[in-house]
């Protein structure tokens, strides 16, 4: 009897041991076939800069391809379909951002997906906008781009790199606050925007540093204002909105990592982990920084809570500014 007693405390004891050890000693994630990060954006813009260089780090560490996909479009909506269309097994990621990720749902009645189909995964960067104009514009400030604006009978031109862009909510934001008459032209990224305006076929941007950089640098476009708070670093000289008198006005670009919210919480959990540990790497952080970007990382709660905070915000903001998109 004795016998028989210990066995039946002590059976079920390991049977529920064994199931413990087997979850302990399995990897949240072990990817078994290459992964993909959707770009929602054409070549050689923010999203897609971004993703080639997180998916770089991301290949090493996983020892599986990182494949970038490029699906432009819709701002952003486009590349955001692709990804939910795809399995929740954590192969497939999207670089989310403001527009697609927090200001598409004020700026449109209808969007094919809801806020609460996308799971945030990381928080990869921050980075401030810059307004640049052709050299060949006699506009060296805001208040002359303003007064060049109104004595032109046709107004400006402002090229879009992408729909609901936090290029395009500041432009539109810099229009409304300044009085500055122009016509928003939207592309299909900020490649080929970015083309246009060094050409002189637009006349002025606001568009993210990353891609705005190597141009001001090689004194193919000029920049006379950023958009946050602080300077940036890599534009001492360069005055904020809010030093020259627009109240408030701070807008920022950030970008992140989302999947869909059907994907197992343990292997968002083990993605967010591999991210932070990439996004760590001092040779990632130090290629952000001289593109003028701040890489952020941080806890899955706290890239929700904030993009949470910039879905509300931003809403307040396009209702208050009645700023609308094509």
């Amino acid at each position: 009897m004795k016998l028989w007693t210990l066995l039946r405390v002590a059976v079920p004891s390991v049977a529920l041991i064994i199931p413990t050890l087997a979850a302990a000693q399995s990897p949240a994630f072990d990817p078994v076939k290459p992964l993909r990060i959707i770009a929602p954006s054409s070549p050689g813009g923010i999203l897609d800069l971004t993703s080639r260089l997180i998916g770089k780090s991301l290949s090493d560490r996983l020892k599986q391809p990182v494949v970038i996909e490029n699906v432009p479009g819709a701002g952003g909506v486009l590349g955001i379909q692709a990804m939910l269309r795809a399995a929740p097994d954590g192969h497939t990621l999207v670089m989310g951002s403001l527009g697609p990720n927090a200001a598409n749902y004020a700026l449109h009645d209808k969007l094919p997906y809801a806020f609460e189909d996308l799971a945030p995964v990381a928080h990869v960067l921050s980075m401030p906008d810059v307004v640049v104009v052709n050299p060949k514009l006699p506009v060296g400030t805001i208040a002359e781009l303003k007064t060049y604006a109104a004595s032109t009978p046709k107004g400006l031109s402002m090229a879009v790199s992408t729909s609901g862009s936090s290029g395009h909510l500041a432009g539109e934001l810099l229009k409304l606050h300044t009085g500055t008459p122009a016509v928003s032209v939207v592309y299909r990224g900020a490649a080929p925007a970015l083309t246009d305006l060094v050409a002189g076929q637009v006349d002025f941007m606001v568009d993210n540093l990353i891609t705005a950089l190597p141009l001001i640098r090689a004194g193919k476009l000029r920049p006379i204002a950023v958009t946050t708070r602080e300077r940036s670093p890599e534009l001492p000289d360069t005055p904020t909105m809010m030093e020259l008198g627009y109240k408030d006005f701070d807008v920022s670009v950030w970008l992140g990592l989302f999947v869909s919210s059907k994907t197992p919480p343990a292997v968002v959990q083990a993605l967010n982990a591999e991210i932070n540990k990439v996004l760590a790497e001092p040779a990632v952080r130090q290629q952000l920084a001289q593109q003028g970007g701040k890489a952020t990382g941080g806890s899955i709660k706290e890239f929700d809570a904030f993009v949470r905070a910039e879905k509300a915000r931003w809403a307040q903001v396009i209702k208050t500014s009645n700023i609308k998109v094509d």
